[in-house]
């Protein structure tokens, strides 16, 4: 029945498969984008400035910019300059925010607020950690200024916006080698990236890593907001099997699963969480 469930979720489930240039770009990475040669800083960014740079991160159809928050937190966005139609024969200068995320200070990965296809026009604020369009009266950290001469995107009060004009080199993650199961079953098959779905209440991104010992170590993040707890374990017997913990702060959860030994692409089993026991299935990540 396990075998079935991961087979017919890695059919139905294509989007967990694998991460875009975008999402690699974690808090951490933000965090060099002020002193990256490849990223500059602007008080008036202009359409054609956009325009200009473009599809800096591979697969991406949109400008890359990272802005620092009024309250010092790190936020990356995709934007494309373009115009609204308004009424019959009157068009508007906006700003389309394709997708953006504004991290937690200090986490790699947990998200205060995120959003997608969001229309700015001019005389509205953006308050990215908020997430929210606001008046001038609440406060946020960019505006769209449009002038009869030009239009431009600037950042409000202390937050700061940096055009990313070529990629950082370290968020662009080294293709794993391709798991290959040999006739003997190896630990080391087990290192790698999941995504992890848990009786249908839990979802997101398990990282393993197996010592000689046989003992595990990784990361749980959480596919709500990617907050990020530690993970400890031991592979099993058989030598296929893998017992792991997912340490929360006032629980923790009991993995007891098996990997498929014909490629290597999943793992399945059962979950105990206070006596409660349920299913799980974690996909292979290919990144």
């Amino acid at each position: 029945m396990h075998r079935f469930l991961a087979v017919a979720a890695m059919m139905l489930s294509p989007a967990y498969a694998h991460a875009d240039a975008f999402d690699y770009y974690t808090n951490q990475m933000l965090a060099k984008i002020p002193d990256y040669d490849g990223a500059k800083r602007f008080k008036e960014l202009t359409p054609d400035l956009l325009v200009d740079h473009n599809g800096v991160l591979p697969d991406i159809k949109a400008s890359f910019l990272v802005v620092k928050t009024n309250e010092g937190r790190y936020s990356k966005l995709l934007v494309q300059p373009a115009r609204q139609k308004v009424g019959e024969n009157n068009t508007r200068a906006i700003l389309v925010i394709e997708r953006f995320v504004t991290y937690k200070e200090g986490e790699e990965r947990t998200v205060i607020a995120e959003g997608k296809n969001i229309r700015l026009f001019q005389e509205f604020q953006f308050n990215l950690d908020m997430g929210q369009i606001v008046p001038a009266s609440i406060g946020g950290d960019i505006r769209l200024i449009v002038t009869e001469d030009k239009s431009y995107l600037e950042p409000i009060g202390k937050a700061e916006i940096y055009l990313v004009t070529k990629p950082l080199p370290e968020a662009t993650p080294k293709k794993a080698d391709k798991v290959i199961v040999g006739a003997k079953f190896e630990p080391k098959y087990f290192d790698g990236s999941y995504q992890l779905f848990d009786d249908g209440r839990r979802v997101g991104k398990l990282v393993l890593k197996v010592a000689k010992d046989g003992f595990v170590d990784g990361w749980f993040y959480t596919e709500k907001d990617g907050s990020k707890f530690q993970v400890t374990g031991k592979i099993g017997n058989p030598n296929h099997g893998i017992k792991f913990k997912v340490h929360f702060p006032k629980t923790m959860i009991d993995y007891d699963g098996w990997m498929f030994t014909g490629d290597g692409r999943a793992i399945c089993g059962t979950s105990k969480i206070q006596q409660r026991e349920s299913g799980f299935y974690a996909l292979r990540i290919e990144e």
